[in-house]
């Protein structure tokens, strides 16, 4: 996958907004928080992004992927698809639309309303 595919996919998640920062990191949010992150000063195109307990134990252990750089250093759950074999182009947009929600049901109930993921009660 590259960049401009990778940005086209996050683009076209609900209620996303995108930022360059870490050193030219093509950075994704929902809500304001992370769920996906292309690049990280590597020479091959990496996507990182953000996986259940159970993904993150299945994924770090595959060749291509990795435990993100600093963020699994502080026990966070996220990996980075950094080199072939790696996943599929389907399986990448599969595992960053699951960020997309994992984060996105992480935020507060009044901002998920704001955002329009919950209907205002």
């Amino acid at each position: 996958m590259t960049y401009e595919e990778f940005n086209a996919f996050c683009r076209s998640l609900p209620v996303t907004t995108y930022v360059v920062q870490w050193g030219g990191s093509h950075v994704w949010k929902v809500g304001g928080k992370v769920f996906a992150i292309g690049g990280w000063q590597d020479a091959e195109p990496a996507i990182t992004f953000k996986v259940s307990d159970v993904a993150y134990e299945i994924l770090k252990v595959q060749p291509g992927l990795r435990p993100a750089p600093y963020l699994a250093l502080r026990g966070m759950k996220w990996i980075q698809h950094f080199a072939k074999p790696g996943l599929s182009d389907n399986e990448l947009c599969d595992y960053i639309r699951q960020s997309h929600r994992i984060v996105s049901t992480g935020l507060s109930k009044k901002r998920r309303i704001e955002l329009g993921f919950e209907a205002d009660k």
